[in-house]
């Protein structure tokens, strides 16, 4: 079971977004969280929800079940809430702070383990911190366990020069948890009543409270304004970065490459620098990815190439090949061995295997068959103002350099359309279109024209 503290108003944000809902690498903090709980299997997580209760509620969904605690009375006090739901409850109960979205599972799986080893009746993840500055600190007794946690305010100097630290997270006998939470006092300068105070409670009980101390100081962050907000964003980050590096993606520069949670990369992909990949993206192998792509919501094939674009919920094939400067809409769909080039701009689109738009075109609303090839500034009029309608054009098709194709419209299985066409009939299979008017020659005109214009134009200064 798993309570995730997540009603506090988030103050020094200064925002109108709920504090829990801003986002690290691209997923709100409090879903990274419900993500580690679920991959380590929690039976129940209720998420209390306080400020901005509804707007949580609707990002989450179902994910979890709620509980409400309608005035910020502490931490000990949020906790309490979840009695209704869970109190009765036999087993272990995770405590995680909604705002800690670096917390990992294989950490609290650790923590986990310690807990039941011990016969433990709480455990705390713990950090030691490079500088331990504002956070409680841990104190240990005999055996390494836990003696108490004692605020930076409360700290004698030797206690203040202890590095290891509470990060906030949580695990207790939930039975304990419970009993010992009807024992918190509000008794301190802010009125509230503290989740730490149960660690005291329970040594005085005579009970076992143990500490996981992770190696990964990152786990400790509490994001609590921007700063610390953009420290997340940075470590997130690195791991997910080292992650891919791992499994065989090669980044010319991390640094400068920004990946979120949720992406997919195949093992022996290259990334330059200024690749942004987001949201549930999913990269096939042995790709070649930007510079300067930004890629959303995309499913790209084996070794496809994308340079300088963007793409928005498009799906790529294959050995394709995109860019630069191109621009992929949401509906784009390429067959393998596509080639989009520069300048092109693709939208609600399926293109089939081997077919070319290679520079300066618009395609939009429509189904192009295989070796297809698209000259030079061609592009399908999809839009008449009110409605957008389909063309379709069928395999081995030629279309000309600034053709338009006004739709609905069907052009045939090897039919060519010459350049400069406007096309507003459908064209047969293997049909040659021509739809332009009859060059005229006028012989000398142009000197006719440029000598008009020339006392124009004087005239006017004149």
């Amino acid at each position: 079971m798993a309570i995730v503290l997540a009603a506090g108003q988030g103050k020094r944000m200064k925002s109108k977004l709920y504090k829990v809902l801003h986002s690290v690498c691209g997923k709100p903090m409090v879903g990274h969280v419900l993500d580690t709980l679920e991959h380590i299997q929690t039976e129940k997580t209720i998420v209390i929800v306080g400020h901005g209760a509804e707007a949580v509620k609707g990002y989450l969904g179902d994910r979890a079940e709620y509980a409400l605690q309608e005035q910020q009375l502490g931490t000990g006090h949020a906790v309490l809430q979840a009695k209704d739901v869970i109190g009765a409850e036999d087993g272990v109960t995770f405590v995680v702070c909604g705002d800690t979205p670096l917390v990992r599972p294989e950490t609290l799986e650790k923590m986990l383990l310690l807990h039941k080893e011990k016969g433990a009746a709480g455990t705390i993840l713990t950090a030691e911190m490079t500088d331990a500055t504002g956070y409680g600190r841990i104190i240990r007794g005999e055996g390494g366990r836990v003696d108490r946690i004692v605020e930076q305010k409360d700290c004698s100097p030797e206690e203040a020069a202890v590095r290891e630290i509470n990060t906030g997270t949580y695990c207790f006998d939930n039975h304990k948890l419970f009993e010992a939470l009807e024992n918190v006092k509000n008794e301190n300068a802010q009125g509230e009543y503290y989740l730490t105070d149960v660690v005291g409670i329970l040594k005085n009980a005579g009970e076992i409270v143990e500490a996981y101390c992770t190696p990964d100081e990152a786990e400790a962050i509490g994001v609590n304004d921007r700063i610390a907000l953009s420290e997340a964003e940075t470590l997130m980050r690195q791991r997910i970065n080292r992650g891919h590096m791992v499994g065989g993606v090669t980044f010319i520069d991390p640094s400068q490459t920004y990946i979120e949670k949720d992406v997919v990369i195949g093992p022996d992909t290259i990334l330059y620098p200024g690749t942004t990949l987001r949201g549930k993206t999913f990269i096939g192998s042995e790709c070649v990815i930007g510079p300067n792509t930004e890629i959303c919501d995309s499913t790209l094939g084996d070794e496809v190439t994308v340079k300088q674009s963007v793409l928005q919920e498009a799906k790529i094939g294959s050995h394709a090949n995109v860019g630069p400067f191109a621009y992929l809409r949401p509906g784009t769909d390429l067959g393998e061995h596509v080639k989009i080039g520069d300048f092109v701009e693709i939208k609600n689109a399926k293109l089939g295997e081997g077919s070319k738009v290679s520079h300066l075109s618009y395609v939009g609303d429509a189904v192009i068959g295989k070796n297809v090839n698209f000259g030079c500034g061609a592009i399908t009029v999809n839009y008449d103002g009110f409605n957008k309608s389909l063309t379709e054009v069928g395999d081995d098709a030629f279309i000309g350099s600034n053709v338009n194709l006004i739709a609905p419209v069907k052009v045939g299985d090897g039919a060519y359309v010459v350049a400069g066409s406007t096309i507003t009939h459908n064209v047969e299979d293997n049909d040659l279109a021509i739809a332009r008017e009859r060059q005229t020659n006028k012989k000398g005109y142009a000197d006719r024209i440029r000598s008009k214009m020339k006392a124009k134009k004087e005239n006017k200064h004149s």
